[in-house]
């Protein structure tokens, strides 16, 4: 960051620096992701789908927190290149669950290298413990619940 003094009092603002690291994350991860054909939130879909055995689209939107036809929409992207399926829901035949296809299986085992190498680059001014304390601080201020 610029030493500039005007940057003085948005170095102090948590926010603000929570905001720029996430937008030089994400930059990162998208450009490691594009090499794929993906993006973080078609990423975050899968990683979210290898850990189930199918979810409703409406799941989805609320497990990730994106907005519902922003799920129909990544969805229709990894269906098209053949890393999810939509089946039947067995418990009710009108609807339909997305789940992980094995050549999304594939690919994310593929990609997690490029994650880690993503989040090492982040991280390579902490050393292993104030990695372990900035993981479970963020966790904790992710998984809050939201201000009314």
């Amino acid at each position: 960051m610029t030493d500039a003094p005007w940057m003085y009092g948005l170095h102090a603002d948590t926010g603000y620096l929570l905001y720029r690291l996430g937008l030089r994350s994400g930059s990162m991860f998208n450009s490691e992701l594009e090499r794929h054909g993906l993006r973080l939130r078609h990423y975050a879909l899968l990683r979210y789908l290898a850990t189930v055995e199918g979810a409703l689209q409406r799941e989805l939107s609320t497990r990730l927190g994106y907005d519902p036809s922003a799920i129909v929409s990544l969805v229709d992207d990894l269906q098209r290149l053949g890393l999810v399926e939509r089946r039947s829901d067995p418990k009710d035949r009108r609807n339909r669950i997305v789940v992980l296809a094995p050549a999304g299986t594939k690919l994310l085992s593929e990609s997690e290298l490029d994650g880690s190498r993503v989040t090492d680059t982040l991280l390579a001014p902490l050393d292993p413990q104030e990695r372990r304390t900035l993981q479970a601080l963020l966790l904790r201020i992710a998984e809050a619940p939201d201000a009314p």
